[in-house]
């Protein structure tokens, strides 16, 4: 069985004494690997060095920041594949879909180390001639970065990299369903030689995690994970005023207007539900469909759901692989069969499948209404909510009657509805005639319970920043 060991100021450390965290792989239910479940002493460490580093770092040009980031890169680039192979196993990924998100890491740190010139403050007008005021954006320190499960390599790069350009130190603390690849990573941290503790990468129960999280030299906690969990980072930030970055839940809404094509919709729906077993952020979990091709576009999509086989990627990669744990494939079970007992057509799937693994079939349902769990609630698997509707403003109103606001899709060649939803729709991005797929040149922020802050783009590395007015007398 694989052991691994906490990343602390620059190596890893012994963690004989500590208890350890069973990961399995989601496709067989099998325990392959243990991680250290870190004590209280371990996160002090790490923090304590995330702020020695973190002085230093901070003081050195940008561009050698970015030099290093892109130094790092490389070396991500040259692992992808070891970094895919534990992916693959604690996430239940095909090979090549784990390896590749390695890869688009890579991408998005060499897209984060150019903004290494472009960090920017600002002069501003004084009411006086003999003086200047002055806007600089500067670090704001050590940075605690809690990870989720669905995508943990590629949402790592997307919180460490701004943090380090902007020049701040990081803690991080990957989800304890899929650890083993972020301690590969953390191989890489060490190979490119960045600063002692400036990157430390440790796993621990959430007892500790709220001992790191509350430490006075945290300054910032970026989380990507579910509403609960962003109240209870809320809580940890209130301790000590913490800057607070939350991607938190979605429900993202379809709309789809007769003049839409339906076999491409039918395509995309499938392809989007059905990815990474529609544990996605931004997967489509409402369909809003026009009275007119409401029954064409059903028959479409319950042949195109019961034809989408689902197993072990390993041996079979283009099937839907598993949920990523027994008790995710329990939950949306269960608000599968509420949703019928509720009035809900069962169109395609939800049945719990026989022998290992957490694998749930692609499940369609339609007859819903709007006051439903399954169109209020989150669901984070392979379940699609229909709905017809007869008029636009009728759907753009349902789609935004909701308590989250982080994707929504508009399927129509009406450039007037699209602008009316653009102008309209309550969610942080509208995809127009295609599904998400969050650009990082973005800004992937959510409205409402959907979160605070956001990721990606310029907008998103200057999360990580405050600012200093300097007011110069002349």
């Amino acid at each position: 069985m694989d052991a691994f060991r906490l990343f602390i100021d620059g190596a890893f450390v012994d963690t004989q004494n500590r208890p350890s965290i069973d990961v399995r792989n989601p496709s067989t239910g099998k325990v392959f690997a243990q991680v250290p479940a870190a004590a209280e002493a371990d996160v002090t460490h790490a923090v304590d060095a995330a702020k020695r580093a973190q002085r230093g770092w901070g003081r050195l040009p940008a561009i050698e920041r970015g030099n290093a980031l892109r130094k790092l890169a490389d070396i991500i680039e040259r692992n992808a594949e070891r970094i895919g192979e534990a992916l693959a196993k604690e996430s239940g990924k095909s090979l090549a879909d784990a390896t590749g998100e390695a890869i688009y890491g890579v991408e998005l740190m060499r897209y984060h180390a150019e903004w290494a010139r472009r960090i920017e403050g600002e002069l501003i007008e004084s009411d006086t001639p003999d003086e200047t005021l002055m806007l600089k954006r500067t670090a704001i320190g050590v940075v605690a970065c809690l990870i989720p499960f669905n995508f943990p390599i590629y949402t790592l790069v997307r919180k460490i990299a701004p943090a380090l350009i902007a020049g701040n130190a990081v803690v991080v603390r990957p989800s304890n369903t899929t650890p083993t690849s972020a301690f590969v990573f953390a191989e890489c941290i060490a190979e490119a030689g960045l600063p002692a503790g400036l990157v430390n990468i440790i796993t621990m129960s959430h007892e500790v995690a709220e001992v790191m999280c509350t430490r006075s030299a945290i300054g910032m906690i970026t989380l990507t994970g579910s509403v609960a969990a962003g109240q209870t980072v809320l809580g940890y930030c209130r301790t000590n005023i913490a800057k607070p970055s939350l991607e938190l839940g979605g429900k993202t809404p379809v709309i789809v207007e007769p003049d839409a094509d339906l076999d491409v919709v039918t395509k995309s729906v499938l392809a989007a539900k059905t990815a990474h077993c529609g544990q996605v952020c931004t997967s489509v979990e409402r369909l809003y469909v026009h009275a007119s091709v409401h029954g064409t576009l059903l028959e479409k999509l319950k042949a195109a759901f019961e034809t989408r086989h689902f197993g072990d990627r390993a041996a079979h990669p283009d099937r839907m692989g598993p949920l990523a744990s027994a008790h995710a494939r329990l939950k949306v079970h269960h608000m599968v069969e509420r949703a019928v007992a509720d009035g809900a057509t069962l169109e395609a799937g939800g049945y719990l499948p026989s022998g290992d693994g957490y694998f749930y079939p692609p499940t369609l349902l339609s007859a819903c209404r709007q006051d439903m769990e399954i169109v209020q609630e989150e669901v984070f698997g392979p379940v699609l909510a229909v709905m017809p509707y007869t008029d636009f403003d009728e759907a753009l109103a349902m789609a935004s009657d909701h308590q989250f606001g982080l994707a929504s899709v508009v399927f129509t060649e009406n450039y007037r509805k699209v602008m009316k939803a653009a102008n309209e729709i309550e969610a942080g991005e509208l995809y127009v005639n295609r599904f998400p797929a969050d650009p990082y040149q973005g800004y992937h922020a959510g409205w409402k319970r959907s979160g605070l802050g956001g990721d990606d783009g310029k907008h998103g590395m200057l999360e990580f920043t405050q600012t200093r007015l300097v007011i110069l007398k002349h």
